[in-house]
């Protein structure tokens, strides 16, 4: 009974983490358009390459675990790896190739449990607690519920307008059904916010079909402009992303799981999965922010990853109705998974400002930068200065300084314009 209540459990789980990044497939391939790929092969792309690693992380590293192109990585990888560089689309998937290659030889050698033993603590948490912000960001920004000001960088949203109401009432709905310990409570909250939107004509962005060319989708990397320096700034910017927020994610979710002992065989998956990415057509897949809902819902197992890794397959012809769901139906799991996860603040020690600066600027800057990357980049660069200023040199490992160093490069390259 009780393995039969897991099966249940994963398979849920799996729905709703796939529910809830699902979006992936048409942002992504919209993002994949502005690089020179046309929308419907860089949504096909983009379902490939989630199918293959999800599906991956299941069945060999039995974990819950979703993998989708990242956000923010698939922008550098369109508007700079490409637009900035004027490089052709073929040419930054073999940056993209080669940086998911680096990114093995680490994962697949000594490198990521030294770099991962590096990591104090504080700093970790401070990742975690971080996530935790920015999902609740995404969660009210996709509602409606605070929007770009006019003065400000963000402010109260529109409480006239139907998609805020619809949002509002989803939300509270989404709380009680918490609290009270529904089971499948994510998923109802879903389905009752579906019809919520409905009820006052939110928009959606359904599609009635979708049409794809199978003669373009032969994706081959081109390493014409290999003798370019600024094709190995590039394959060294997107390298160090991949490594370090994939990293500070995997961390994270492990612990939600209780599963420290996880990273290493996690990390290998993660980074193999990027590599395929380029071969696949699109930029790195990197482990989703949203596998916080699939833990939350109860995910235990590789079955949740494989579930919706072919979910994630069959939307190809799914796509007309997954679109209906609006996201002011899938905003509230984002809100509440993002709660549980800041939770983490009390494992911070408030007494020691040499660990709990650097760990509330990486808090901070996630959500602020909209960039896991870059918020990471702060407290991990901010960690060291203040070490030496309090005279605690021997608190800064040689790792985790040749991190922050490496951090502080990829900072001064963007000063630059490089």
């Amino acid at each position: 009974m009780q393995q039969k209540n897991t099966l249940r459990k994963d398979i849920v789980a799996g729905v709703i983490g796939y529910l809830t990044t699902v979006y992936i497939v048409v942002v992504n391939g919209s993002i994949l358009s502005e690089a020179g790929l046309s929308l419907e092969n860089g949504m096909i792309a983009t379902i490939l390459a989630s199918f293959a690693g999800t599906v991956m992380m299941g069945f060999f590293g039995k974990l819950p675990l979703i993998l989708i192109p990242g956000m923010g990585i698939n922008a550098l990888f369109a508007f700079s790896i490409i637009g900035n560089n004027g490089f052709s689309f073929h040419e930054g998937l073999a940056v993209v190739c080669l940086a998911g290659l680096l990114f093995m030889v680490t994962a697949f050698t000594k490198l990521s449990t030294i770099l991962k033993e590096a990591i104090p603590d504080s700093l970790q948490h401070g990742i975690t607690i971080g996530l935790g912000f920015f999902l609740i960001l995404i969660g009210v920004e996709n509602s409606g519920i605070v929007t770009s000001g006019e003065q400000t960088v963000i402010t109260i949203g529109d409480f006239t307008s139907p998609t805020v109401i619809a949002g509002l009432i989803t939300l509270f709905v989404a709380i009680y059904l918490f609290v009270k310990g529904v089971p499948a409570n994510f998923l109802i909250t879903m389905i009752v916010g579906t019809f919520i939107a409905m009820a006052f004509n939110v928009p959606t962005n359904g599609v009635s079909s979708v049409s794809f060319n199978l003669d373009e989708l032969l994706f081959i990397p081109s390493f014409t402009a290999i003798g370019d320096i600024s094709f190995w700034l590039s394959v060294f910017t997107l390298t160090l992303i991949l490594i370090f927020e994939n990293m500070g994610t995997l961390s994270s979710q492990l612990d939600m799981l209780k599963s420290p002992e996880s990273f290493q065989k996690s990390y290998r998956i993660t980074a193999t999965s990027s590599f395929l990415s380029g071969i696949f057509g699109t930029s790195p897949t990197i482990s989703s922010a949203e596998n916080a809902a699939v833990i939350a819902s109860g995910g235990k197992t590789g079955r949740a990853a494989i579930t919706a890794g072919f979910l994630f397959l069959a939307t190809v012809v799914f796509i007309p109705w997954i679109s209906i769901i609006p996201a002011t139906a899938m905003s509230p799991i984002l809100i509440i998974v993002g709660f549980l996860m800041v939770q983490n603040m009390k494992y911070l020690p408030w007494n020691q400002f040499s660990e709990c600066i650097p760990a509330l600027l990486i808090i901070v800057m996630i959500p602020f930068t909209y960039s896991i990357g870059d918020g990471m980049a702060f407290g991990f660069i901010a960690y060291p200065i203040v070490q030496l200023a309090l005279g605690k040199r021997n608190e800064i490992s040689k790792p985790l300084l040749l991190i922050s160093t490496l951090f502080f490069i990829e900072f001064v390259l963007k000063i630059v314009g490089i």
